[in-house]
């Protein structure tokens, strides 16, 4: 029944994610301009993305259009990693807590696969930073580049925190008051404690969303400044 939330073949992680944002009267998994909805909500539509934001670009960019769309898409703040091991007929099990710790600009990692769409009025993207499972088994056959350990799924202790992005100066809130107006990528890494591929993929999403443009270079650095200031303090988490 559309009315009831389906969860046939979902990630644990994506059924949990919607039976947290379900409403009543909420239909499920229902068809809108040929394409399946995880939540419809009246007029609105809400998709749940726990992965690669590239695999919903095109149906983003469709809907977005003629609807009204909220994304909702999970950070993982804590991870914990529980290991599943066959060894010599037992069953070994480990559970220990990655020293990852992600934060709201890990959006950006995903963002740059349609950093414009925040510029359409119907589009809204919330983030959620949570605490989750992940759960792993061995196979020496497969995945080379984690020695063996295949990730199963992912599955949501509790959200720790929670943002909505509406509009273009939502996003102003990840230059931080510390940032000189005209700034470089390196400044930004500086500034916000974050990596430089990190850093440069933000400016690129931020430049798609007139939020800053480019004036010059310094070096062979391209150098930005902001065209819309954060009004409030800076809310970035810094590890």
């Amino acid at each position: 029944m559309t009315s009831e939330i389906g969860t046939l073949n979902e990630k644990p992680l994506h059924a949990a994610l919607k039976s947290l944002y379900a409403l009543p009267g909420d239909q499920f998994e229902m068809p809108v301009d040929g394409y399946i909805i995880d939540i419809l909500r009246g007029d609105l539509l809400i998709e749940i993305q726990t992965g690669n934001f590239f695999a919903i670009k095109k149906k983003l960019q469709r809907l977005v259009v003629h609807h009204p769309l909220l994304l909702i898409y999970p950070v993982a703040r804590e991870k914990w990693l529980v290991k599943t091991k066959h060894q010599n007929g037992n069953v070994i099990i480990q559970r220990r807590k990655s020293p990852k710790r992600g934060s709201f600009e890990d959006l950006f990692y995903e963002l740059v696969r349609f950093p414009e769409l925040i510029i359409q009025p119907n589009f809204s993207l919330e983030v959620l930073l949570i605490e989750e499972e992940e759960l792993r088994h061995y196979d020496a056959k497969k995945n080379w580049r984690r020695k063996g350990w295949v990730t199963d799924e992912r599955r949501i202790l509790q959200v720790l925190a929670q943002k909505k992005y509406q509009q273009p100066e939502d996003f102003a809130e990840f230059l931080p008051y510390t940032l000189p107006q005209s700034f470089t990528t390196s400044d930004l890494a500086s500034s916000t404690h974050k990596p430089l591929r990190l850093a440069q993929k933000m400016a690129y999403c931020l430049r798609k969303m007139n939020i800053i443009e480019p004036v010059g270079k310094t070096g062979r650095s391209i150098t930005y400044t902001r065209l819309i200031t954060n009004k409030s303090p800076s809310s970035i988490i810094v590890d």
